[in-house]
């Protein structure tokens, strides 16, 4: 881990396996929308590509089998994922160390946002676990036209900011938070505590720092 990240003006969370522990419950989604379709989808091949974008996810799946989805076949087992994502995500809960990364942040007045792949309806039940005071700002898959790996919606959360790229923090699980912050021009966090993927994985997509969990995160900021 280096000694030192350039400090940030503001920082990006991702939302699930990130800030929540819904990973899980978002690879079941998946494998029971594509398992009705057709497809035949494992665990192990869904796990790595949770984080991208759906239509994606669902056609790069369907490719490794064969077979070609059409745009409507995309829409609608993306949409049958986020289904069962919610059948699922009942009682998800927040991942260590979130209430004390928040409270630093206050503390140091550096303005924060949750940039998600996910549409809104599916990120109500992740956002309501974190216990917020007030409802967070939080830009979702259906603002861009591209969402992770593509840098589009991690630029439009920077705006939303105010501040630029080059002067965030983009903190996720995945490679995909991972590739899309590089792409970006920001500085990647990667977490591994509701991560699908290894450290290595994260690092060889560009993290410029793993941490294991959250709680982490405020003396990063300390030693920044």
């Amino acid at each position: 881990m280096p000694t030192s990240l350039p400090r940030p003006d503001g920082l990006l969370f991702d939302l699930d396996g990130t800030l929540v522990d819904t990973v899980s419950a978002r690879i079941d989604g998946w494998v029971e929308a594509l398992t009705a379709i057709g497809i035949s989808a494992t665990r192990a091949q869904v796990a790595p590509k949770i984080g991208m974008d759906g239509r994606r996810l669902a056609r790069e799946v369907a490719a490794a089998g064969g077979r070609e989805l059409s745009e409507h076949e995309l829409e609608e087992v993306d949409k049958a994922a986020g289904e069962g994502f919610d059948r699922r995500n009942t009682a998800p809960r927040a991942l260590p160390g979130v209430h004390a990364v928040l409270e630093a942040l206050s503390e140091q007045r550096l303005p924060w946002v949750i940039a998600t792949s996910s549409r809104a309806a599916q990120v109500e039940a992740s956002v309501a676990a974190l216990g917020l005071a007030a409802p967070p700002t939080i830009v979702d898959g259906s603002h861009v036209k591209h969402a992770k790996p593509a840098p589009d919606l991690l630029l439009l959360a920077a705006s939303r900011l105010g501040v630029a790229p080059e002067r965030c923090w983009a903190v996720g699980d995945a490679t995909w938070d991972v590739r899309a912050a590089v792409a970006a021009g920001m500085t990647a966090v990667a977490v591994t505590a509701g991560s699908a993927v290894s450290r290595e994985a994260l690092l060889e997509a560009g993290a410029a720092t793993v941490i294991a969990s959250l709680e982490e995160l405020p003396a990063l900021l300390a030693e920044a």
